[in-house]
This record gives structure tokens, sequence and C-alpha cells, in this order.
């Protein structure tokens, strides 16, 4: 399966739609009676008052959630192969995001991160862009706001706010008002939000917003590490991506390495900033699946032994299958 998507044929559109459906259906089958979906955190939804938390059935909410990652995947596969990250057009990039947002079971209905991961995406097209982009103060300007909109949706979206800086010190000399002029485009959204806030007479709510900012990093959290047998594979696959890497990384053109470097620094902002919520949920990491599936596209793209690489590959679906349908 791995070397047919390391060509770039449309053909793999229609076999990526196959799987799509093959990682999802056992899911759906069995789905919960109800499934809770709420697109805005709940400070933002003075902007969108009503009930919506159980608006879509079961079967419906599982069926969006496909849409979005497919549509997801292909953009990700857009983002790697127009800035020449794996060096030639291939279909790895949407192969690897479409199984790796079938993890886990949250990972496949509708969440808010789900959502944010346009937002990453939209962000991550902007921030390779600062490369050779003339000026990058409108572009700095843009990618706070976006952060702020992801922040309505998903409140430890703030933190990629940090990848803009990042961005910054990886491809660009500094100026002082290129890292100035996110904090106002970040700024310009929760101004208009403030002013909401106070012609409803509710500043006190607004002020409320970032306390859970002030969290303290939890020491350890409470998981049934059966439930995660199938990192596994992912661990081995991501180590090995890694070292693939590195050992072709200085052979790279200068913005393929740097472009590699902040993926990675997106990576462990996404990771790191669970803690932010008061309720440990999965569906956060999925704002990690971005980067994870380009080092993993990187891997089984210039791996040699086939024989490996594809039933290690086989074995990561396996897994994904299997833990759908056993919580031990």
């Amino acid at each position: 399966m791995i070397n047919a998507f390391r060509n770039y044929n449309p053909l793999n559109i229609l076999w990526l739609a196959i799987l799509l459906f093959l990682l999802r259906i056992g899911y759906a089958y069995n789905a919960p009676p109800k499934l809770a979906f709420t697109y805005l955190e709940p400070f933002a939804r003075l902007l969108v008052p009503g009930a919506y938390q159980y608006a879509f059935p079961p079967l419906v909410d599982v069926f969006l959630a496909g849409v979005l990652v497919f549509i997801q995947a292909l953009l990700v596969n857009g983002l790697v192969n127009q800035y020449g990250l794996l060096t030639k057009p291939n279909f790895l990039p949407a192969l690897m995001y479409i199984v790796l947002s079938s993890l886990f079971t949250p990972f496949l209905v509708l969440s808010p991160p789900l959502v944010c991961n346009f937002l990453l995406i939209w962000m991550l097209y902007k921030l390779f862009g600062l490369y050779k982009g003339d000026d990058a103060k409108s572009i700095t300007y843009d990618l706070g706001m976006i952060v702020a909109i992801g922040s309505l949706i998903y409140l430890p979206f703030i933190y990629l706010f940090l990848t803009i800086w990042a961005a910054l010190l990886l491809f660009r000399p500094f100026y002082w008002r290129e890292w100035i002029i996110g904090i106002m485009g970040y700024a310009t959204i929760f101004f208009f939000l403030a002013v909401a806030y106070y012609l409803s007479d509710n500043m006190a709510i607004f002020y409320s917003i970032w306390v859970p900012l002030t969290t303290k990093f939890p020491t350890h959290v409470k998981i049934d590490y059966y439930n995660y047998l199938v990192l596994v594979p992912v661990i081995i696959i991501f180590i090995l991506g890694i070292i693939k890497i590195r050992q072709i990384f200085f052979r790279s053109y200068v913005q393929v390495r740097k472009s590699f470097q902040l993926l990675f620094i997106v990576f462990l902002i996404a990771g790191l900033s669970f803690y932010v919520k008061a309720e440990f949920s999965l569906t956060h990491f999925l704002l990690c699946v971005i980067p994870v599936s380009v080092f993993f596209a990187y891997y089984f793209l210039y791996a040699n032994a086939r024989w490996f690489y594809e039933s290690l590959f086989f074995i990561l679906l396996i897994s994904i299958v299997y833990f759908q349908f056993n919580t031990f």
C-alpha cells in the first residue's frame, strides 16, 4: 500500500476515501446514542446563542467528521507538496493524516480540535510563506487573528501563537515590528469580543476567560495504559522518522530544514497545551496529527526495506481497528 501512495497519482484520492470509510465504519455502527459537539468555548457562546450541543445524530456526526478529515488530509498533502518538504509530490502525507486521525475513538467524531486543524493548516501555509516573503507584517497580523479565532473555538489553541514567533525566529531576520504586529492581530478579534460583552453588560465573564491559562502543568494524568497500546507502532514509526530525517537533514534545502524544525515546534506546543482544559480529553491531540503525519510520510518515502515498512504500516492499521472494538 505504501508504494502506491509514494506516487502522485490522482487515483490515490479514491483509495484514501475507501481507507477513511474502513477505519470509521466500525465505530459508526457502534456509536453511542448521543454525541456532544460544542464548537465554541463557553465564553464565546454569546456570539452564537442557542442550544447546539447535540445538533447532529451520531451517524451524521461521524460522517461529517470523516468529511472534514478527508478535506484536511488533501490540504495537508497540498501544503507538503507545494513547499517541497518531501522533495517530490506524493500522497503519503494525506494517507498518514487519515490513519493518524483514526487512532482513538474520540478522534472519530466532531470536536473543536478537529475544526481548529483547518486553522492550523491555514497557519502553516502562511508560516512557510514567511521564508521568501518581502514583508511579513501583514502575514503575522493575519496569523494573530487566526490564532484568536481558534481560541474562540478551543482555548488551548492560544498557545499556537508561539509558533508565529518561532517562525519569525527561523525564517526572518529580527525586526521588532513583525513580532509585535501578531499581538495586534490577536487583540483585534478579542477587542470586538470585549465590545460584545460590554454591550451585554457581561464584562466580568470576559475577564474570566484567561483564568484557565494560569492552571499549573499537571504532574501526572490518570489514564488506562491498556487503551494506549495502539501508540506502540506510532512511537516506533515516529522515532524511525526522526532518525531518517537526521540522516539526510543537512542535504536538504535550508527552507526544508527550517520547515521541519517549525513542524517539530508545532508538535511540542500543541501536545503540551492540553492541560488548559479542566478535563483531560484525547481529542486535544488531534492538533498534533498534522506535524506527525509529515514526519511519518518522510519516513515511509525514504525507507528502504519494503517488507519492514509495509509490515509496520499494516500493524498500525490492525492496531487501530482492534482497539476501536476493545476498551479492556
